[in-house]
């Protein structure tokens, strides 16, 4: 392997979580009661018909990206008038955490002569959260689905970041934290990796085990 493509979130980095960020946006006091019952209409959201359609094709575009999220956040009556300040919170770079593990395991990568990109489904430019935390240097190619319009598992994500470090797809590794967008990049002809799920902001991710597949 000489080159490993990273996704964003969840692999690299973390922002912390919906009672943090809805706390920082709501005027006043919230009591738990209230919290709970916000959060309850949020995970209740998920299954209203508008949010699902707005969901198809999310990361698409940026426009595609903005509505699916704010169409969501709205879902939730005390949060609808605060959904456009819950979305720029997602591109806020000093609310996103890299996990413990990701300078580490980027610096020896590097060290390795290992080349670096990024893959992710996203509705915004990446760069400004990495270089935020000191770590859009370690980077060649960030390949963000909105400027695509297409999003993960379609292999010419893969194979257009392949492209631009110059190195072929077979001799690549794609680490993610979703089973078929990022573990797609087989059809594209390189490995993949997919770390479990349920790791906290600022923790330890098992990123180690990229250096010991390497």
């Amino acid at each position: 392997m000489r080159a490993v493509l990273f996704d964003f979130s969840g692999t690299l980095f973390q922002i912390g979580g919906y009672e943090e960020r809805i706390r920082a946006v709501l005027p006043g006091p919230v009591t738990d009661a209230e919290m709970d019952a916000v959060l309850d209409a949020l995970e209740a959201g998920l299954a209203d018909p508008d949010v699902i359609a707005a969901q198809a094709g999310r990361d698409v575009s940026a426009a595609a990206h903005r509505h699916a999220f704010t169409t969501w956040y709205a879902s939730a009556p005390a949060l609808a008038p605060y959904a456009d300040a819950l979305y720029a919170q997602l591109q806020t770079p000093g609310l996103w955490r890299p996990y413990a593990d990701t300078e580490a395991t980027l610096t020896r990568l590097t060290e390795r002569g290992v080349a670096l990109g990024v893959v992710s489904d996203v509705g915004w430019d990446l760069r400004a959260t990495f270089a935020h935390h000191g770590l859009a240097d370690f980077f060649s190619t960030w390949v963000h689905s909105y400027e695509h319009d297409s999003e993960k598992p379609d292999p010419r994500l893969f194979r257009y970041a392949c492209g631009e470090l110059g190195i072929a797809p077979e001799e690549t590794l794609m680490v993610g934290d979703h089973p078929s967008k990022d573990g797609g990049a087989a059809s594209a002809g390189l490995r993949a990796y997919v770390l479990p799920a349920g790791a906290s902001p600022g923790a330890e991710r098992g990123l180690g085990a990229v250096l010991r597949l390497l």
